[in-house]
């Protein structure tokens, strides 16, 4: 489907630019931002979040403006304010302290990281040594991690680590992942596991997130045929950084990261004939919109919309915000 399609100019060469679908905001990451401008419009600011409420330095800055004070730890966090407790998760010891000093928290966590909490507990329960795949220090890793006791856990980050993972004594083991990762990357981690541990469950698709597979699939379909991918999203936006490596395993033969179009450097498109534009799903849509219209003004630019999925899912706010 065309989207734009600016009239030609002579001192502007022609682009074509292919915006992947789906890209940008996930449900998980709707919902986080909306619970924390809704916590402010019910009780005014200043409205805490303990961390950035997501992965993007645009929206963390519009809502500081709104009112939302950022911060790392409870302990920085007044009782009498509400605090917000991020999307990624937090270990088990943070509401618990929170519920000790009476305070009003709201957990933006996503339920699908919720989801990747429950089944670590069922696990642990059953008496299963849970095998983690993720990166060392993510938030979500962090939380996760924080659910169980420390020696119930343990943590794999490569393939590398999966062939020299050691099992506890003669315990049973089960697995659970960081939901942001590389499907790629995490099948050949769990490759190796089922090698080393036949007994392990066969890997599930909604392990890694719907939202983190869609975007990986829209992005392969862009990187076999583009020259260069831009990918929206900060650097500190685990899902973001995966789509530049996904575009370039594609096939791509260059793919950016970028926060917004004020940080790309114009010479990588160079001998550029088709570019490829594509958000993480913490990136709101108005940063890929500014992309394009600079796109735009500096080249006669064929922008089409990939088909791919479509999606559906929304989440709901917590009680405490409908009521």
């Amino acid at each position: 489907m065309t989207i734009h399609a600016p009239v030609q100019s002579a001192d502007r060469r022609p682009l074509t630019v292919r915006l992947a679908t789906p890209r940008g905001f996930c449900a998980g990451v709707d919902r986080a931002i909306q619970i924390v401008e809704r916590a402010i419009e019910k009780y005014g600011a200043p409205v805490y979040v303990r961390h950035e409420i997501v992965h993007n330095r645009h929206v963390v800055e519009r809502l500081k403006a709104m009112g939302a004070i950022f911060v790392k730890e409870l302990d920085d966090c007044p009782d009498d304010r509400p605090v917000v407790f991020s999307a990624h998760g937090v270990p088990k010891s943070v509401p618990a302290t929170a519920r000790a000093r009476e305070m009003l928290y709201l957990d933006a966590t996503c339920p699908l990281v919720s989801k990747v909490h429950v089944e670590a507990e069922r696990h642990h329960a059953a008496g299963r040594h849970i095998i983690l795949i993720g990166h060392a220090g993510h938030p979500e890793v962090v939380g996760t991690m924080g659910q169980l006791p420390a020696d119930a856990i343990s943590l794999v980050e490569t393939v590398a680590d999966a062939e020299v993972f050691q099992r506890p004594g003669e315990a049973r083991l089960a697995y659970a992942t960081q939901t942001t990762l590389s499907v790629d990357d995490t099948s050949e981690i769990l490759a190796v596991l089922k090698r080393r541990f036949p007994e392990l469950p066969d890997p599930h698709k909604e392990d890694i997130c719907y939202a983190t597979t869609n975007r990986q699939e829209a992005v392969k379909r862009l990187g076999a045929d583009c020259d260069l991918v831009l990918v929206v999203g900060s650097k500190n936006s685990s899902n973001s950084v995966r789509l530049v490596e996904v575009a370039l395993r594609a096939g791509a033969r260059d793919a950016r990261l970028v926060d917004d179009a004020g940080q790309v450097d114009w010479s990588w498109l160079e001998g550029v004939s088709t570019l490829g534009i594509t958000a993480g799903a913490s990136a709101p849509e108005r940063l890929i919109e500014d992309l394009i219209a600079a796109v735009c003004a500096r080249f006669d630019a064929q922008v089409t919309e990939d088909d791919g999925a479509r999606e559906t899912v929304i989440f709901k706010l917590p009680r405490e915000l409908t009521a």
